[in-house]
C-alpha cells in the first residue's frame, strides 16, 4: 500500500500574490470611504461663499413732513367748536389734535348756527428745533353789516390764524400747541413788470387771429375749429363745462416789437402775447379772463403754439373730442 504524502512546493519557485492583493484592495476600498467623509467634513472649505449685498442706507434723514393739511384741519374744526359743547364731536376731535386748546365761548345766534368757513393753508415756515407755523386763512360768505349810524366797519370776508406745532420730521406725529392766533393777513410780493409792453393793433392780423382762437376756445368744448389757429403738433383741450354765449376781446399786448406791425412775419419768428378778454355767460355774468399764448409765425401768419397754464410755463394739452350737443354763438371783435 502506498503512503500518501502531502504536496509540496520547491523553494526556488516564486509563490503568486494576486488574491492577497486584490482582498487588500477591497478592504482599502471599504475603509476609504467613511474615512474619506470624515476628512472631507474635517477639512475648512477654502472657496469663500458670495456674501449678500448690504442694504442701502440713505444718508440723510427724510425731510420734515408739511403740517399744512393738519393745520388748517384744526383751524376749520376749531372755528366751528363751542365752549359751552366741549365733548361734542367736533370738541372731541379739537382736543384729539390739541389736548391744551380752549374753545370760543359762542352767544346769541352764533351759539346756535356756528359760522362755517373754506379753510386753505397759505405758507409754512420751520424753526430750529422742529418747530413750524402755518398761516391759515378762513374765508366765509356771510359779513356782518354794522348797523345803521353805526362806524364799525363790515366784518372781512378772510381771517388768518397762525397755527404752531412741534413734529413731523422722517414722517413722525405732529403736536399743535394750543389755540391758533389770529394774525394779519401774509404779505404779497410786488408784482413785476409786465414784459407785454408792446401794444397789437385791434385790425392787425395777430389781434385777429388771437381773437377768432379765443372765441373758438371758449365756444363751449368745439375743439374742432381750433385746428386752423395752432402750429403743426400742437393739440388744446377747451374748457367744455364752461361755455360763453359772447367773448369781447379788450386788448393784445405781446412782448416783441415785431408783433405790432401789420407785414407778415419771417416764418420761425416766436412770441408771447398776452389777451384780455371778458366772456358772458348764459345767466348773463361777465367774467374778465386773460390768456398768455406763444406764437410762431408759419407761411406768412401767426399761429398758436402754446396756451400757458401759469406765467412762463407754455404747455399744450392732449385734444378731446368734441361734444356732439354743444352749440355757442359767440360775437365781439378785437377792438
Amino acid at each position: 500500500m502506498r503512503t500518501t504524502r502531502p504536496e509540496t512546493v520547491p523553494t526556488g519557485r516564486s509563490v503568486s500574490r494576486g488574491p492577497n492583493l486584490i482582498r487588500i484592495g477591497v478592504w482599502t476600498a471599504l475603509a476609504a470611504g467613511p474615512l474619506a467623509l470624515a476628512v472631507a467634513f474635517l477639512t475648512p472649505r477654502t472657496t469663500a461663499a458670495q456674501a449678500a449685498p448690504a442694504p442701502s442706507v440713505q444718508g440723510a434723514a427724510r425731510p420734515a413732513g408739511d403740517p399744512a393739511g393738519a393745520a388748517a384741519m384744526f383751524v376749520d374744526l376749531w372755528l366751528r367748536a363751542d365752549a359751552a359743547s366741549p365733548d361734542n364731536g367736533i370738541g372731541t376731535a379739537v382736543r384729539a389734535m390739541a389736548p391744551e386748546v380752549e374753545f370760543p365761548k359762542r352767544t346769541g345766534e352764533q351759539k346756535e348756527k356756528p359760522a362755517g368757513a373754506r379753510v386753505v393753508a397759505l405758507r409754512t415756515a420751520f424753526a430750529p428745533g422742529g418747530g413750524w407755523t402755518v398761516v391759515v386763512a378762513a374765508v366765509t360768505d356771510r359779513t356782518a353789516t354794522p348797523a345803521a349810524g353805526s362806524t364799525g366797519i363790515p366784518a372781512p370776508a378772510a381771517r388768518y390764524f397762525a397755527v404752531s406745532g412741534t413734529g413731523g420730521e422722517n414722517g413722525g406725529p405732529l403736536a399743535i400747541e394750543g389755540s391758533p392766533a389770529e394774525v394779519a393777513a401774509p404779505e404779497t410780493a410786488k408784482a413785476p413788470a409786465s414784459r407785454f409792453t408792446h401794444t397789437v393793433a385791434a385790425d392787425g392780423p395777430l389781434a385777429i387771429t388771437l381773437g377768432e382762437f379765443v372765441r373758438a376756445y371758449l365756444a363751449g368744448g368745439q375743439s374742432a375749429g381750433l385746428d386752423h389757429y395752432l402750429s403743426p403738433g400742437v393739440q388744446v383741450t377747451p374748457p367744455g363745462a364752461s361755455a360763453y354765449t359772447k367773448v369781447d376781446v379788450e386788448d393784445v399786448t405781446a412782448d416783441a416789437e415785431q408783433t405790432a406791425g401789420d407785414a407778415a412775419p419771417a416764418d420761425g419768428t416766436r412770441a408771447r402775447v398776452r389777451v384780455r378778454v371778458v366772456g358772458e355767460d348764459r345767466a348773463g355774468t361777465r367774467w374778465p379772463l386773460v390768456y398768455r399764448v406763444e406764437v410762431t409765425a408759419r407761411a406768412g401768419r401767426w399761429e398758436v403754439s402754446a396756451l400757458e397754464t401759469g406765467v412762463g410755463t407754455p404747455t399744450a394739452s392732449p385734444a378731446v373730442s368734441p361734444s356732439p350737443g354743444a352749440t355757442a354763438t359767440v360775437s365781439g371783435g378785437a377792438r
